[in-house]
């Protein structure tokens, strides 16, 4: 296949992203930056002082992944738990303004809406705050989660899993996701947590990063050989057909049945914010598997767009716009090592 039909492939398919619907189930969050300037140290503590300019909330964890696909158009189905406080309203008026599905969203009464402060100054981040209730949900809730996930995921193309071991993702859901998305013939997708791993058993996909694969795999990747290993032992022991190992400045690794490892260069130019470049990942490997793309192609279109988001700063998104644009710019020989 050359490189035109290539292009015009990842182009066709980045078209055909309004069309899809995808269910994003995981750990919500709520990601709060503020915004100011340091002009002296405290004499209370030797500390900076952060004069305050201004603040913004945005979606994070699970959220974010949907509000990716959202920025690619597609239609977004998102469940996971919230506290009833103001920042769970601030959750749900967020996903309303991004058009995103709420409806299998479960108020939980006896934890808080996870949020987490990020201060910034000059460009650099101060502090981080987190304020979250990690533990497992309760009886009630888990039952409106999985009541809610068997309406949804029937009118769905694909499902997210985003897992920040928050106490969403456990045994009883994720064994109805599988179930249900095999019976529907649709992917299952996880960003995952090791220390979760065994809950993924039988999923198609999970994208870990390089320190997730090798705590997954228990062994350590120095060079591709360990990489494919690594992929390979994941694979074996949790049934996979695909891992997709995300790399930092190294790129990605891409590991099918079959087909051994593939691996694929870094598109960043400039790195300035990496926050949610995995969401970023994830969402583009959905949307490419269910728009008619091969794994390999829906890797490197997912490589294409994280190598736009970490050009931005804070917890950012890729446009289709954008990332047509990237694809009608780069050379596709440039993509493969």
């Amino acid at each position: 296949m050359n490189n035109d039909t290539v292009r015009q492939r990842l182009l066709q398919a980045v078209e055909a992203f309004a069309a899809r619907k995808i269910l994003v189930i995981g750990d919500i969050m709520l990601d709060q930056f503020v915004w100011g300037e340091v002009s002296r140290i405290s004499p209370e503590a030797p500390v900076p002082v952060v004069q305050v300019e201004k603040e913004s909330f945005l979606l994070g964890g699970a959220a974010n992944v949907a509000n990716n696909l959202r920025s690619l158009d597609a239609k977004v189905y998102l469940s996971g738990v919230i506290g009833s406080d103001g920042f769970g309203q601030t959750v749900h008026s967020l996903c309303a303004q991004k058009k995103i599905d709420t409806s299998a969203l479960i108020t939980d009464h006896n934890r808080p809406t996870t949020l987490k402060t990020r201060i910034v100054a000059r460009g650099q981040q101060v502090v981080r705050v987190d304020r979250e209730r990690p533990a497992p949900l309760d009886s009630d809730t888990a039952t409106a989660i999985k009541h809610s996930l068997t309406k949804a995921l029937a009118n769905c193309d694909a499902v997210i899993v985003s897992d920040y071991n928050k106490g969403v993702i456990c045994k009883a859901i994720m064994d109805l996701i599988v179930g249900l998305a095999k019976e529907n013939a649709i992917p299952t997708l996880v960003d995952p947590k090791p220390v979760n791993a065994s809950l993924y058993r039988g999923v198609n996909v999970i994208t870990p990063n390089l320190k997730e694969a090798e705590d997954i795999a228990a062994l350590h990747a120095q060079s591709d050989t360990d990489l494919e290993r690594s992929a390979r032992t994941m694979a074996e022991r949790l049934e996979l057909e695909i891992v997709l190992i995300t790399r930092g400045a190294e790129g990605m690794a891409l590991w099918q049945q079959d087909k051994g490892l593939f691996t694929i260069p870094t598109m960043a130019r400039e790195v300035f914010d990496v926050t949610g470049a995995g969401d970023t990942v994830i969402s583009l490997m959905a949307l490419g598997l269910v728009s008619g793309l091969s794994p390999c192609e829906s890797a490197l279109i997912a490589n294409l767009a994280a190598g736009i988001v970490v050009g931005k700063i804070g917890t950012a998104t890729v446009t289709r716009e954008e990332l047509e644009q990237a694809i009608a710019q780069v050379a596709i020989d440039s993509l493969y090592t």
